[in-house]
């Protein structure tokens, strides 16, 4: 174990999903040429008058309630002054001292603990625009569409202690969103990303060691492995006598690195002052009231019920409702089957896996309720056995097919004729003598070896109670 314990603190921003921007009427419809979803607001030319998007302070009081925050009845947008090509006003329009939602927390469970996260706020924002540098050799270009769609970025406390504690708090957060719907969290579009500050201090000590941050990491896989990585630099530069410098640092996915971007800025440098152009947002306590009625059943809640509704054990509960679109899958399957257990196996073991194998989400997924629990009922009535169930699940799952389409087409019935199967069974024995031998001495693997055998000579299609009954019977016989 080393002697350095791990400090952690994430900023989330992410994109909220409203039609038009911010402070402007622009679209935040993703894509599109560049420099046209924008305008003389959102691009700050001289005169212009921004406004409040009132659905976008709806959608961050949500997040606020969503994460256990208390909601401001006064809050106001601030300048956070910096010139950066991609901010073409050179301030963003921010909040400083008065953030809308604030002293929040998230509990997540770590090897089988839970453990609260405390969120110090959430704020409002406006995004960026975003530098494009693969066009040119010699040449950045400038792409302002995503200039002044809101962001709600989420600022924890210093909590976590482990890189799989960040990973854990980040999915939970990313999650909570999509059930509440105030972003779509799609990270490969850029509108679910974290900063990541990490430090490291002697165990026992109360005193933070000095943090770097690594900006704009846009999977989980970079924070975790980012996290990972930072915190063993800091531990080496520390125990070889050397001293870390506060600092913001890149992530290189691609080489698994980080490296020195420039000096980290404190509040002070970016000469916060409150936005003469828009009014203090003043929130009436019937608003919030309204709005937390309005909110779903979130992951936690959902979880608990389906351990209590469908007697579920609380792993296959957490897993379920770690994902607002697989809960709604199996609980409108659960709808058409009186076995939640049986419907939870199938979701967990064979969608969740082709999900990820394929690298698809959710809204593509071709299989419906209704097809999965056809099959299902082909496997209860021993039309299919469940290894050949597994194999057809594959193909509903690539073609959209219904399972008694492809039992037909690929002959995959299972032979349930008990004098086929015997003859079947006879052949495999005569070719085995061996395994006989071992059989009669004992060795319980010789029967599993024999049942594999006669599947593999049925290609899978033997029903697999008759295989066993049969086969003990004529091995008693020999």
């Amino acid at each position: 174990m080393s002697n350095y314990e791990t400090v952690i603190g994430l900023e989330i921003h992410a994109e909220l999903s409203t039609h038009s921007k911010v402070f402007c009427g622009c679209t935040t419809e993703f894509g599109g040429q560049p420099n046209t979803h924008c305008c003389p607001i959102c691009t700050g030319m001289p005169g212009v008058l921004p406004s409040v998007n009132k659905r976008a302070v709806e959608y961050a009081i949500k997040a606020g309630l969503a994460l256990n925050c208390n909601i401001a009845e006064y809050s106001k947008m601030d300048r956070k002054n910096y010139c950066y090509p991609d901010l073409p006003k050179a301030y963003q329009i921010s909040q400083f001292d008065l953030p809308l939602c604030y002293g929040g927390y998230l509990n997540i469970e770590v090897d089988g603990q839970v453990k609260r996260i405390r969120i110090n706020r959430i704020h409002l924002e406006e995004d960026a625009g975003k530098l494009v540098h693969d066009q040119s050799e010699t040449e950045s270009f400038v792409d302002y569409n995503r200039c002044g769609v809101p962001l709600i970025e989420i600022v924890t406390e210093p909590d976590m202690r482990s890189p799989e504690e960040g990973r854990i708090f980040l999915e939970k957060v990313k999650s909570i969103l999509e059930y509440i719907e105030v972003s779509d969290c799609k990270m490969e579009e850029g509108s679910l990303r974290c900063d990541v500050n990490v430090s490291v201090r002697p165990r026992g000590q109360k005193e933070f060691g000095i943090r770097t941050e690594m900006k704009n990491l846009n999977s989980f896989r970079a924070a975790y492995r980012a996290m990972e990585y930072e915190s063993r630099r800091h531990i080496q530069v520390l125990g070889e006598g050397g001293i870390i410098g506060q600092e913001t640092r890149r992530w290189d996915d691609a080489l698994g690195k980080s490296y020195t971007m420039r000096t980290k800025e404190e509040a002070q440098d970016y000469r916060y002052f409150p936005e003469p152009d828009l009014v203090p947002i003043v929130v009436d306590r019937a608003w919030v009231k309204k709005l937390k009625g309005e909110l779903p059943e979130l992951p936690d809640d959902k979880k608990m019920r389906y351990v209590d509704e469908y007697g579920l054990p609380e792993y296959d509960a957490g897993v379920l409702t770690s994902s607002k679109e697989v809960a709604r899958f199996f609980e409108e399957t659960v709808k058409l089957y009186d076995n939640p257990k049986t419907v939870s196996n199938w979701v967990m073991g064979d969608l969740l896996r082709l999900l990820k194998d394929r690298g698809i989400e959710m809204a593509e997924v071709k299989i419906t309720p209704e097809g999965l629990i056809d099959l299902i009922k082909l496997v209860d009535k021993g039309v299919i056995s469940i290894s050949i169930g597994k194999t057809v699940f594959e193909e509903m799952f690539d073609t959209g097919k219904d399972a008694e389409t492809i039992v037909d087409e690929k002959c995959l019935k299972q032979i349930s004729d008990e004098g086929a199967l015997r003859e079947i069974v006879k052949d495999v024995l005569s070719n085995n003598p061996k395994s006989i031998e071992d059989y009669k001495a004992g060795k319980k693997k010789a029967m599993g070896y024999l049942v594999g055998q006669t599947m593999k000579a049925t290609k899978g299609k033997a029903n697999p109670q008759m295989v066993n009954k049969i086969l003990k019977e004529e091995l008693d016989r020999a």
